[in-house]
């Protein structure tokens, strides 16, 4: 199972050459995990990071650029789990434009206490929403 969310390629995103700036891709990338939080999850994003004082900060990042995308650009942003562990998770994204990969991506987030910034276990709420995705994503 796969999370996907529809974003159109703003002007801010873009550069002086009229294509999306990688950092904003990045920005899309944080956007998306957000919004699967929000959405997907159903546990509120700004309440695990706010009132929970739990963090899930980026500790590895690979992204592939595969091809351009422009200003008015309408993206699928596709979001899977490959691996869950204690205290971790690996996702992998995909941002597709007209059919074509733009963007694949592997991250890895790491579960902290806002108060200490050290890793902890996930929470069991957030555990419990987080395995339907990966029983069913493909190793």
């Amino acid at each position: 199972m796969h999370f996907e969310a529809a974003r159109t390629v703003r002007f801010a995103d873009c550069d002086p050459a009229g294509i999306v700036f990688f950092p904003q891709y990045l920005v899309m990338l944080n956007t998306l995990v957000e919004q699967w939080f929000d959405d997907g999850l159903r546990v509120p994003y700004a309440q695990l990071v706010g009132a929970r004082q739990t963090g899930l900060p980026t500790v590895r990042l690979e992204v592939d650029f595969t091809a351009i995308s422009r200003h008015g650009d309408a993206l699928a942003l596709q979001l899977e789990v490959e691996h869950l562990g204690r205290s971790s998770l690996t996702l992998r994204h995909q941002f597709f434009g007209a059919g074509e990969l733009r963007l694949r991506a592997r991250q890895v987030l790491v579960c902290t206490s806002l108060q200490t910034h050290k890793p902890q276990p996930l929470p069991d709420d957030v555990r419990a929403a987080l395995t339907p995705y990966l029983e069913t994503c493909p190793s």
